[in-house]
C-alpha cells in the first residue's frame, strides 16, 4: 500500500492510504475509545470533502462503532443519515443488495414499537418511487418488477390482525400500479420468503429493518452490500458491523467488502449508461395495469 496527501496523488494499480491528522493516536484494535470514534469521523469527513470536489467519484464506508464515533461529536444515526444531510437529500433508501436478492426498507433504524405509527403512505411512496428509479438507473432493470411486503402476520388477514394493509399498504400499491409502476403485494413476509416469490422480482419492499435484514442476512451474509439509493453520489457499505470480537485475529473475511467495492463500481457505470440512453427520450405512455390484492 502507499501512503498519500490527498486522493489527487493516487498511484493506479495500487492501494492508496490517504492521510488523517491523528495528532500521533495510537489505535488498540478491538477496543473502543473516543480518540478512534474522532479518527472515523475526520476520515469520513475527508472522504466526502474529496467527493464534494470530484477528486473521487464514488465512497465505500467501512463499519463504525456508533457509541466511539457519538462520543466524538457524531450528531446522526449512522453514515447513512450523515451523507443524506451532507447532500441536501430529501429522502433516502437503505438498499441491501446481494447476487439474486435487493430488499430496501421503509422505516429504517427505529425501534420496533414505533414502526407501525410511523409507516404512512407518504413514506411508502417515497420508497417505492427511490427503489423503482434506482432499479432503472442504478442496476439497468429497464421494468423493474417490485413485491411491496405487509407489516402485520399474514398480510393482516383481511383485517382480522392488523389494518395497516389494507388502509395504508394497499391504496399506495394501487397508485403506483395506476402511475405505471409494476408494483405487486401486499405479501406476508414469511410466504414470500420460504417459497422462494423473491427470486420472480427486481426488488422487495419490506416494512421495517428486521423484517428485510433477518431474511436477507440470512441468505447472503458475508457477500451483501448495503447501497443507499437517492443519493446524488455512489455509497455502498459491507453488510457487517465492526466485529471488535475478532480484531487482530485474522479471520475477518474480505468478502462483502470486496463486493461493496465491486458494486459501488458498476453503479457508477450504470448511472453513466442510464443518463445516455435516457437523454432526449421519445415520450411514450405506460399502460396502465390493474391492481391485484397479493395477501395471502
Amino acid at each position: 500500500w502507499t501512503a498519500i496527501d490527498s486522493a489527487e496523488d493516487a498511484k493506479p494499480g495500487r492501494l492508496n492510504v490517504v492521510s488523517v491528522d491523528t495528532e500521533d493516536f495510537k489505535p488498540n484494535p478491538g477496543e473502543l475509545t473516543s480518540e478512534a470514534g474522532g479518527d472515523s469521523f475526520k476520515s469520513l469527513e475527508k472522504a466526502v470533502d474529496d467527493l464534494a470536489s470530484t477528486k473521487t467519484e464514488v465512497i465505500v464506508t467501512a463499519p463504525i462503532n456508533k457509541d466511539a464515533i457519538t462520543q466524538a461529536g457524531f450528531k446522526f444515526p449512522g453514515h447513512t443519515e450523515y451523507l443524506a444531510h451532507m447532500a441536501n437529500a430529501d429522502d433516502v433508501l437503505m438498499f441491501l443488495v446481494a447476487d439474486n436478492l435487493r430488499i430496501g426498507i421503509v422505516t429504517g433504524h427505529i425501534a420496533l414499537k414505533d414502526v407501525a405509527t410511523s409507516l404512512t403512505g407518504a413514506a411508502i411512496k417515497s420508497k417505492l418511487a427511490l427503489m423503482n428509479e434506482s432499479l432503472l438507473r442504478d442496476f439497468g432493470c429497464a421494468s423493474p418488477r417490485i413485491a411491496v411486503l405487509g407489516l402485520n402476520p399474514h398480510a393482516g388477514d383481511n383485517g382480522l390482525m392488523g389494518d395497516e394493509e389494507k388502509n395504508i399498504i394497499a391504496p399506495v400499491i394501487r397508485d403506483a400500479c395506476s402511475a405505471g409502476m409494476n408494483v405487486f403485494g401486499p405479501y406476508a413476509a414469511d410466504g414470500f420468503f420460504g417459497s422462494g416469490a423473491y427470486k420472480d422480482f427486481d426488488g422487495v419492499l419490506a416494512m421495517y429493518h428486521d423484517q428485510g435484514l433477518a431474511p436477507f442476512k440470512a441468505m447472503s451474509f458475508g457477500k451483501g452490500v448495503n447501497f443507499t439509493a437517492g443519493l446524488p453520489i455512489v455509497r455502498t457499505s459491507p453488510d457487517h458491523g465492526t466485529g471488535f470480537d475478532i480484531a487482530g485475529k485474522g479471520t475477518a473475511s474480505p468478502d462483502s467488502m470486496r463486493s461493496a467495492i465491486f458494486l459501488a463500481q458498476d453503479i457508477r457505470k450504470n448511472r453513466i449508461d442510464y443518463r445516455d440512453i435516457s437523454s432526449n427520450p421519445l415520450e411514450i405512455t405506460p399502460p396502465r395495469r390493474e391492481y391485484r390484492d397479493s395477501r395471502r
